[in-house]
């Protein structure tokens, strides 16, 4: 199945035949264009080369979460993103049937966000936008900025010595070799990453936790099946033809996710067109449904994160970093979060304004993300009782096989147990089976809906501490009337409080969202490029708490300046950012201004209020800025780049200008 649109536009542009450039990447995929697109966005040169030749024509992933929007909000791609996901922005929701013939069936969740609470917490909401309609979008941004983006080119192979990487590219057209000599390699080149591997980083998790095969379909008549029931995803549960079925358009073309069991022998080769249009209409339970097979690509989902992101010059970002299952959309969300987290990092030490080991703040950051986030999507196919995906059976009998294979395998079954029968005629499976061979948790956008494409695999083509010794800020200071002021939210608040009760006998009190927006929202950094951030605090807490705490994505406040109402979250690009206020700064302002001077670096001041001094006035008279972020009046908070805030002064001292050029030093490795 040809997985890539062709953009290489002829001959690849490898004229030179040694090419100097700040960063290398690796890998043109959702991480590695986004990666691009940051990097672009920040003035940094750089080349990506993409074995394949152009983007992705499979739907593959899908869910984009509210912070993966936000950046992409930051960086200007959110309005043509938006665009590209028009066809899918009526579809919400999750739905589990027998089949979809008549009525039967329930809601796991129906709507995304309902109320349109999550407008307390950020400019930007959840979309639903295919990865071979988002890919294009990334890719114009990047190229728009200049990104040097080398489709139908390899690289071959990379050494990196203690001042750079220097990698043999093929341009698999022409076959002409270029030399790159790199300061950085980024690498987003999947999860059998060549270069983790020639590295020799390590892999810790559980491993392969299912297979799928994606098949893509057309079909005239399944629009009238489906009817109003406009999901994200709908979990077919018929035992003997189980799955996942996605709309693309919502009216011929259709994605179904078939469970798939190699560990028992099954290949690729087994899914016919004939077994897999007669396991869909089954699925669906229409015998006479017209289904002509477009495409399938084999799938692998996976929990493992890299041992470390960093070696030397090298730094992984995306699937070669990470693999978790795809429930909750974490995965390539996750690895979009990466590449920014890395942009502006690679960024301030390429222009000299951060010291280098910065860079290594960029792994205790995101790798313990990756861990936790990892963990909570395992979790969540177990709570959603995802078929194939499963605890183990107690002891017993095999259950069906999908599509026709054998009984999936699963914990021991007991003595002589009889083997399920298999799904359309297929063998029973050995009584060490599991339940229900099935899609095996394939879904993943915004609370449980789907990200649900194929990995790195089927791509198609050739194959501790705070730092520096400030004490830690348990935000002590103002906490309490933040949260009471809307920026804080309990475990079950906003997408989380939609439907009732937990999924399938999940833990109560939350409803269908329930963990979902603090993965995707409200994670932290308890160690890394902060000042002042407890330790102890949990990487992903039990509840939404964006109140300012030093490694926490800063608040979400709406302001005004001049004519134009922006947010606050619209600030942090391309500078640090300190903000306090515009009738009582006691000396902060003019401190980053020294300090800014004096450092040599981009640190941005504004003050915030209602007095003509002011470069930023809350958009609503209510909005109180200071006990939004912790802090009093005469206090002054430090954010990063990417919105995450470094630092915070909860009152007034003695010489801001001397803590604040304490503080900076140490956020930036220059201490």
């Amino acid at each position: 199945m040809k997985e890539r649109a062709d953009r290489s536009g002829g001959a690849a542009p490898v004229g030179e035949r040694i090419h100097r450039v700040p960063v290398l990447v690796v890998g043109g995929s959702l991480v590695g264009l986004s990666t691009s697109l940051f990097l672009g966005r920040l003035g940094v040169r750089h080349t990506l080369v993409e074995r394949h030749a152009g983007t992705s024509i499979h739907p593959r992933g899908r869910g984009n979460n509210v912070r993966t929007m936000e950046l992409f909000r930051v960086a200007g791609a959110e309005p043509d993103i938006r665009r590209a996901a028009a066809t899918l922005a009526d579809n919400h929701g999750i739905l589990q049937a027998p089949t979809l013939a008549g009525d039967a069936g329930e809601w796991l969740f129906k709507q995304i966000d309902p109320g349109n609470g999550l407008a307390r917490f950020s400019p930007s909401s959840w979309c639903l936008c295919s990865q071979n309609d988002l890919e294009p979008e990334l890719l114009t941004h990047a190229a728009g900025l200049g990104g040097d983006l080398r489709f139908g080119t390899e690289m071959l192979s990379f050494e990196a010595d203690n001042d750079g990487v220097t990698a043999i590219v093929k341009s698999r057209e022409t076959g002409e070799h270029t030399t790159i000599r790199a300061d950085y390699l980024v690498a987003a080149d999947g999860p059998r990453s060549p270069v983790r591997e020639q590295l020799g980083i390590g892999q810790s998790g559980p491993g392969d936790l299912f297979h799928n095969v994606s098949i893509t379909f057309r079909s005239r008549r399944l629009a009238d099946v489906v009817g109003d029931r406009r999901f994200i995803v709908c979990y077919l549960t018929d035992e003997n033809a189980d799955g996942a079925l996605l709309p693309v358009d919502n009216r011929e073309n259709w994605v179904f996710h078939a469970p798939w069991h190699p560990e028992q022998g099954e290949t690729v080769e087994d899914f016919t067109d004939e077994r897999c249009a007669a396991h869909i209409r089954r699925a669906i339970g229409d015998p006479d449904l017209d289904v002509e097979i477009t495409g399938k690509a084999p799938w692998h989902a996976a929990q493992r994160v890299a041992r470390s992101y960093r070696s030397g010059r090298v730094l992984l970002a995306g699937d070669s970093a990470h693999e978790m299952s795809p429930t909750g959309a974490f995965g390539s969300n996750t690895g979009i979060q990466d590449a920014h987290n890395l942009a502006w990092k690679l960024a301030a030490v390429l222009e000299g304004w951060a010291g280098e080991a910065l860079l290594d703040t960029y792994d205790m950051e995101r790798r313990p993300v990756a861990e936790a986030t990892s963990a909570r999507a395992a979790h969540r196919s177990v709570e959603h009782s995802h078929p194939g995906f499963a605890p183990p059976p107690v002891m017993g009998g095999g259950g069906p096989g999908g599509l026709g294979g054998p009984g999936g395998a699963g914990g021991p079954g007991g003595p002589g147990g009889p083997g399920g029968p298999g799904a359309l005629g297929g063998p029973g499976g050995p009584g060490a089976g599991s339940g229900a061979g099935g899609v095996s948790g394939v879904s993943g956008a915004p609370g449980g809906g789907f990200e649900g494409g194929p990995g790195g695999a089927a791509r198609g083509g050739p194959g501790g501490a705070a730092r520096g010794g400030l004490a830690a800020d348990r935000g002590e200071t103002a906490r309490g009337e933040a949260t009471r002021g809307g920026t804080g939210a309990g475990p079950g608040d906003v997408a989380g409080g939609g439907s009732g009760g937990a999924p399938r006998g999940g833990p109560g009190g939350g409803g269908p969202q329930r963990g979902i927006l603090n993965v995707a929202l409200g994670y932290r950094y308890p160690q890394g490029a902060v000042v002042g951030a407890d330790p102890a605090t949990p990487v992903v807490p039990e509840g939404l708490d964006l109140t300012g705490a030093p490694g926490s994505r800063a608040p979400h406040l709406w302001l005004r300046r001049g004519e134009a109402r922006l947010s606050t979250l619209d600030l942090y690009e391309d500078s640090l950012v300190l903000l306090s206020d515009a009738a009582q700064s006691t000396g902060w302002h003019e401190a980053a201004t020294a300090v800014a001077a004096a450092m040599r670096i981009p640190l941005k001041s504004y003050r915030v209020g209602g007095t003509p001094q002011a470069d930023l006035i809350p958009d609503d008279e209510e909005t109180d800025w200071a006990r939004a972020h912790g802090v009093t009046r005469d206090g002054a908070v430090l954010i990063r780049p990417d919105a995450f805030v470094a630092w915070r002064s909860p009152g007034p001292v003695p010489d801001p200008e001397s803590m604040l050029r304490q503080v900076v030093g140490t956020v930036l490795s220059r201490a």
